[in-house]
């Protein structure tokens, strides 16, 4: 057996979606008009959040904070694959993809935390609305979203480590196209043995646990609407959550998704283009999902947009 080089790399090559040239240009403007168009309906949702005193309630509050993560992994992303299509190139420096690895894990344990903070604010909201401005102090709020933040943040850190370990053989090619921990593990030439049952303890824990706490609040909140004798009470509280819903079943699907195409398929680059689904598709829309069926947020974003033109 020939001996492996085991110094580290100084650069990785991700995957591209497309090797033919003639839908690099394309593939180029469909993902800045994608990432601009993300960048610009979450910032104006968080302005049009913080701006309005209508929206200072705690569901406004915990959507601000999910449209920044939203911002966060898109341009995790994003931009290194916008570089890498103008300039030909598939190459990502070892610091890049270690600072890709790190931040992408920090934003999208940040959304899933998220999430569950606002399935929790709506089976309050639903359940006990009485005591909802109660129960859903500004204290609490705050320490919701700074607890999110700090187990995201360790989670990142966990992540940062595990990778600053791994050693590789050469330069290597990373079928995705961006740096995905997961990916890493399978080409590193060091023993991953411990890593792998690592982030899959993480990985099982902080999917799981959130998921489970979503599962719970909407089974309480659905027995809550079922005892409502008023059609328009049932439609009146359904209504409060859809948007919630819609967004939970876009990131979890997309997730779930990519996993399974993982599995059942060998091919790399279907997995790469499922992945597209809630590194770019998701952030794009839940602004949309939120603002379309929520007037309130429509006008608020009209008028910030009239006061810019």
């Amino acid at each position: 057996m020939e001996p492996h080089n085991h110094t580290r790399v100084s650069q990785f090559f991700l995957l591209r979606l497309s090797d033919d040239p003639d839908l690099q240009p394309l593939l180029f403007g469909l993902f800045l008009s994608t990432y601009l168009v993300t960048v610009l309906g979450n910032l104006l949702l968080i302005l049009a959040v913080s701006s309005d005193s209508h929206f200072h309630t705690p569901m406004y509050f915990f959507l601000s904070h999910l449209s920044l993560a939203d911002i966060g992994i898109s341009t995790t992303t994003v931009p290194n694959m916008l570089v890498n299509l103008q300039t030909q190139s598939k190459s990502i420096p070892y610091a890049g993809c270690l600072a890709q690895v790190t931040i992408f894990s920090l934003f999208a344990c940040l959304e899933s935390l998220l999430l569950t903070v606002m399935a929790y604010d709506r089976l309050v909201a639903i359940c006990h609305p009485l005591h909802y401005l109660v129960i859903m102090n500004r204290q609490l709020c705050g320490l919701l979203v700074l607890v999110s933040f700090s187990i995201s943040l360790l989670n990142s850190q966990l992540h940062y480590l595990m990778m600053s370990q791994l050693t590789f053989c050469a330069d290597v090619e990373i079928p995705h196209f961006f740096c995905e921990l997961s990916q890493l593990l399978n080409l590193a030439c060091s023993d991953i043995s411990t890593s792998n049952i690592l982030i899959y303890f993480i990985g099982a824990i902080l999917a799981g646990v959130p998921l489970s706490g979503i599962l719970y609040s909407y089974i309480r909140i659905i027995s809550s609407i079922l005892r409502v004798s008023s059609s328009d009470g049932k439609y009146k509280a359904f209504s409060t959550c859809g948007s919630h819903l819609s967004v939970v079943c876009l990131f979890y699907g997309a997730a779930l998704g990519v996993y399974l195409s993982s599995t059942v398929s060998s091919s790399h680059r279907k997995g790469a283009v499922v992945s597209v689904i809630y590194t770019v598709v998701t952030p794009l829309l839940n602004p949309f999902i939120y603002s379309l069926r929520n007037r309130d947020i429509k006008s608020a974003l009209w008028g910030i947009i009239i006061r810019m033109a």
